[in-house]
């Protein structure tokens, strides 16, 4: 049976909720090259990977955060798989947004959390974990005891690696920036020789650019 990280990496590639262009990068909001963009909202509009994803999430908390008695998603990627999970798990949900509400009770979470109740937060994607991080620390902050966060894809940064490890929080995902290569070359998505750069990426995001193209 094909490793489950691998499999929903091909679905993602399959759908475009993955995109690589390691020759012609795509530019962040930060700033950074990037030969990647993923955007999992996209998997909304396939029902059985939707509903891979529902499965696997609700699985791996159930396997390693029994004890969790509240789903808290992160805005506005998670908001949809979250409640879902929760549902499939008969759990209360919870979403956190990124800043407060700028009306009415400025609410930064959205829904019930009592105090001490222990909450697992479900993530679209993690990159350097800042805004992964700042969602729990959130629920923090509401009483809430965060027992860990499952997301369905990681891009395997070091430096959000030592964030999760700095603030105890353990991170589960479904799949993984090192398996989505391994799906991308299989598939021949990208060519064998393009693995280097993707890899030196992962390695130092801020400061990579594409090798230059040899000229004819």
């Amino acid at each position: 049976m094909e490793q489950l990280d691998l499999l929903l990496a091909d679905k993602l590639l399959k759908i475009s909720a993955i995109k690589l262009q390691p020759e012609n990068p795509f530019v962040w909001a930060s700033g950074w090259n990037s030969p990647i963009y993923t955007d999992n909202r996209v998997t909304l509009s396939y029902p059985s990977v939707r509903n891979f994803i529902k499965i696997e999430l609700s699985r791996i908390i159930a396997e390693n955060f029994g004890e969790a008695e509240v789903v808290a998603g992160v805005a506005t990627g998670a908001i949809a798989q979250g409640a879902l999970v929760a549902d499939t798990l008969g759990l209360p949900f919870v979403y956190v947004r990124s800043t407060p509400k700028d009306h009415g009770l400025e609410n930064l979470i959205e829904g019930n959390i009592n105090p001490g109740q222990k909450v697992v937060i479900v993530e679209d994607l993690v990159s350097t974990g800042k805004s992964s991080l700042k969602a729990a620390e959130a629920v923090r902050n509401a009483g809430g005891d965060v027992v860990g966060m499952v997301a369905i894809f990681t891009y395997e940064f070091p430096i959000a690696a030592q964030a999760f490890k700095k603030a105890g929080i353990k991170l589960i995902t479904i799949s993984n920036y090192s398996a989505m290569i391994q799906a991308a070359v299989k598939t021949n998505y990208v060519k064998a020789t393009d693995v280097e750069a993707l890899e030196q990426w992962r390695e130092d995001p801020a400061n990579w650019t594409p090798a230059k193209r040899p000229i004819d």
